[in-house]
């Protein structure tokens, strides 16, 4: 049984001193370095872990809160166009309804909404064309994009089972919705490789949902909350939650603080060696300590060259905000974080039930030349062979006119069929795996769920998501993944 100490006065007296100092444990740690059982992972180092050699080292996760619509995106469809205004029935393809998967890949729960399926035929709200040497098709609302897909690989059979937005949840963590709560993808990654660098944390989230429902989407689940994504600000005054030293006071001071406590720390552990829990708090204090000194430089853009910043749009009021996020995720795997999760615009904005065309292509014109950017500045720098970038969303938007409350211009939830697309280490460009029907409603040849992506990621690190258990603990029985081969390189 482990030993436990009972609380003294002196050990009151030392919280309320670590608060005071700015060094308060909720602060500097932010939950991100104790086991459940008080044993500290985060300083494990890569050479250990994994179970097949590795092809990447670090992850930048761009996530469009809302669901892109994949038919104006990455997946035009003529056809939309062509039968506009009819419904399905009045076309020579089948009715979506009619196919055996339709019910078989979409579950269909009491209590939850079922979207409509929306029988007259929506037209695409933007032209497209070829790209590059592949040929790949997008529309032209992606212009600087477009000149990347040569580097890119297209997944356009993708589904999932959420017709709400818990399919943000989905996406990132697999889990259906009645399912029993799962880690995200970016705390399996911590948990499965440990970290690059202790200075940093390992899964930090830039932007995020707001809505209380969607923030399991960089939760660690039943793996312990030191996996959590670390929600991290692009001020770097104050980059991490309740972590800022307090006014007034220098780094040197915060420096000499800190060695006290930790001397303080050591006598703790000499006396009660059989403490987990305090060594699982000593090793907190220090990492978070490591964390309030190092963070903040990453975030230092201004030491960026004015051509760097340029090429991730600072220089442009409409680009700026999400080309600071994906500035500061290259900063952030370079200097060994291993998972970044994005969020480059507001909560749910790409939710276009009304008004689709001015929606995105406003919102596409935010993140194309950002993204784009990121993609050449990997490269430039060294970092494409070691760096995986997905780029996704929680699902497409229906080929059928939304008509609820008397809308005439916008699509609605769309979980048979969308796209996302990846780039990077260990990955093919200029492909495009997959597809959808010539409406663009079902995923066909079986279609991609959405831990295919996972599987997919793991594999490249090295970790099999086959064996990615913990025990007594229930992970999904089905839809682990199966890694999407033929984008591998």
């Amino acid at each position: 049984m482990m030993y436990r100490q009972s609380p003294r006065c002196d050990q009151v007296h030392r919280r309320s001193f670590l608060a005071d100092t700015g060094l308060g444990f909720a602060g500097l740690a932010l939950g991100a370095t104790l086991h459940r059982d008080g044993i500290v992972r985060a300083g494990q180092k890569t050479s250990s872990l994994g179970h097949v050699p590795p092809k990447a080292k670090s992850v930048i996760w761009i996530f469009l809160s809302g669901g892109y619509s994949h038919v104006e995106t990455f997946d035009p469809k003529p056809a939309l166009t062509k039968y506009a205004g009819k419904t399905f029935s009045e076309t020579p393809f089948p009715h979506p309804q009619d196919n055996p998967v339709f019910e078989k890949r979409f579950r269909s729960i009491a209590a939850t909404e079922d979207r409509d399926v929306y029988k007259k035929i929506y037209p695409m709200q933007v032209g497209f064309r070829k790209h590059g040497r592949s040929g790949i098709e997008i529309t032209n609302w992606w212009p600087h994009l477009a000149t990347c897909v040569d580097d890119i690989a297209f997944v356009r059979s993708m589904y999932t089972t959420d017709s709400n937005h818990d399919a943000e949840n989905q996406i990132h963590n697999g889990r259906h919705r009645l399912d029993p709560d799962q880690p995200s993808i970016g705390s399996w990654i911590h948990y499965g490789l440990g970290s690059l660098n202790d200075n940093f944390p390992q899964f930090i989230v830039l932007g995020g949902p707001t809505r209380a429902d969607t923030r399991k989407s960089f939760g660690s689940a039943y793996l312990g909350t030191q996996y959590d994504g670390i929600p991290l600000s692009t001020d770097p005054s104050q980059p991490l939650l309740y972590g800022r030293r307090p006014n007034g006071m220098l780094a040197a001071e915060q420096r000499n603080q800190y060695k006290l406590i930790d001397k303080l720390n050591q006598l703790s552990s000499a006396t009660h060696p059989r403490d987990q829990q305090l060594q699982a708090r000593i090793r907190a204090y220090s990492l978070a300590f490591r964390m309030q000194m190092a963070v903040p430089e990453a975030l230092e853009l201004s030491s960026e060259t004015a051509a760097t910043s340029k090429l991730y749009g600072l220089d442009q009021d409409h680009t700026r905000t999400a080309g600071q996020k994906l500035l500061l995720a290259r900063r952030l795997i370079e200097r060994g974080t291993r998972f970044v999760q994005i969020y480059p615009q507001p909560y749910g904005k790409w939710d276009s039930h009304r008004a689709l065309k001015t929606n995105h292509a406003t919102l596409s014109a935010e993140v194309d030349l950002p993204v784009a950017g990121l993609l050449k500045d990997l490269k430039r720098r060294g970092l494409w062979n070691e760096t995986i970038v997905v780029f996704c969303t929680e699902f497409g938007r229906t080929p059928g006119k939304e008509t609820r409350g008397g809308g005439d211009d916008g699509r609605d939830h769309h979980p048979h069929g969308f796209t996302i697309w990846m780039a990077g280490a260990g990955l093919r460009g200029g492909v495009v795996h997959g597809g959808t029907d010539e409406l663009g409603f079902h995923a066909l040849d079986g279609g991609n769920y959405v831990t295919d992506v996972h599987a997919t990621v793991l594999h490249l690190l090295g970790l099999d998501p086959q064996r990615l258990d913990i025990p007594g603990q229930k992970r999904l029985d089905i839809d682990r993944g199966s890694v999407i081969k033929s984008i591998l390189a």
